[in-house]
């Protein structure tokens, strides 16, 4: 059992540690208080090769992992730029064309999701079925050798800033007459597609959108993959990697709080001289959810690497209780230094409460701790399955 880095992966994190300390949160909270998106830092990481890490050598990637993509998520999360739209179009976009597209598919749109040229956002969420697969309603259609597509998305991350959205639908079989999902490159500016803003209580650079989708017409090479057998395995291709690097991106965010609260506990005094972080009041909580955040790194890590070996089932299950470990552990930390911040905690100078909402959405999305729950008590305790 190795719990080490290879050389490659230790210059890749101190490289993106630095990045992201030369943007830092402050940069990150002045263009989320703008309205604007941080498309500086994300043209930069993509110069840089740090978006492609994941994405082969032959398509202008660096030919690694999603332990790779994870080391990415959680540095620039840990300098205080938690970038969801790493975990949408490098991870779940790229990882589903890489493995399920077609050759023309690849060719086309996996060099600019490397270099950072392109994003592709990913649609499954609905407003009655959520992402619940089974229960969609975005239906596709066939009209000819087009697809048309109908249906309704919400909390879509990016669709302003990206070119294509990957949409979940479903498609009639015609061997079975049954409904079967597939999934779709739609360009964000296609007709009939509109999309809606919505207002969310986070503070970040990424906004979520509301997509209304009414009789799109898509050509035939929209489909991802080469049939519509491909739609149910490039599904699940992007699951995976999108529990890991959400957990990577918990887990960096954790450790940016405990950093910043850290920094102010040692050299606060109040009492006396001392520091106030000599305190155990002080300084056990903050140790506490240090040792969380380090055991869903330790998680993250093992998932990962279950991941990039092929061993998808147990990265399935190594996976879920990362991001469920992380998820708590990046709201604990969060809180926890607020609190040992006292007021100072709630100022955006100190820029800690500015996290709150993103870590509390965490511990929802993209899939609420009690399903993880429920995966984990059917797929680890051999329990019937509760829904």
């Amino acid at each position: 059992m190795n719990f080490d880095l290879t050389p490659e992966q230790d210059q890749l994190r101190d490289a993106v540690r630095e990045l992201g300390r030369r943007y830092g949160h402050s940069y990150f909270v002045s263009k989320a208080r703008a309205g604007e998106h941080t498309t500086e830092l994300w043209h930069e990481a993509g110069r840089l090769g740090y978006l492609g890490v994941n994405i082969p050598t032959e398509y202008g990637g660096g030919g690694g992992g999603i332990t790779d993509l994870a080391i990415v998520c959680e540095e620039l999360a840990a300098a205080g730029c938690p970038l969801l739209l790493l975990v949408v179009s490098p991870a779940i976009a790229a990882t589903v064309i890489n493995k399920h597209g077609t050759e023309e598919q690849r060719k086309k749109h996996l060099p600019g999701l490397a270099d950072g040229s392109q994003k592709i956002v990913f649609a499954i969420t609905e407003p009655d079925a959520g992402s619940n697969f089974h229960r969609l309603a975005t239906v596709a259609r066939r009209d000819g050798d087009d697809w048309l597509l109908s249906g309704r998305k919400i909390y879509i991350s990016g669709v302003d800033e990206a070119g294509h959205v990957l949409v979940v639908a479903r498609t009639e079989d015609s061997s079975t007459g049954k409904l079967k999902p597939a999934l779709f490159l739609v360009p964000t500016d296609a007709p009939g597609l509109e999309k809606s803003k919505l207002d969310m209580e986070i503070l970040s650079p990424e906004n979520q959108f509301l997509l209304f989708l009414d009789d799109v017409r898509l050509p035939a090479d929209a489909l991802v993959g080469e049939s519509l057998d491909a739609g149910l395995p490039a599904l699940f291709a992007g699951l995976n990697p999108e529990r890991i690097t959400v957990a990577a991106m918990g887990a960096g965010t954790g450790r940016y709080a405990i950093e910043k609260a850290s920094d102010y506990t040692s050299t606060r005094t109040v009492w006396a001289g001392r520091s106030i972080g000599s305190h155990q009041g002080v300084s056990h909580p903050l140790a506490h959810a240090a040792v969380q955040v380090e055991l869903a790194r330790l998680m993250i890590h093992k998932a990962a690497t279950l991941y990039d070996a092929g061993r998808d089932l147990e990265a399935g299950i190594s996976g879920n209780m990362a991001k469920y470990a992380a998820g708590e552990a990046a709201a604990l930390a969060v809180d926890t230094a607020v609190q040992a911040l006292g007021g100072a905690g709630m100022t955006t100078e100190y820029g800690v409460a500015t996290l709150l909402g993103a870590v509390r959405a965490g511990r929802i999305a993209p899939v609420s701790r009690e399903m993880i729950l429920n995966f984990v008590a059917q797929h680890v305790l051999g329990q019937d399955k509760s829904y």
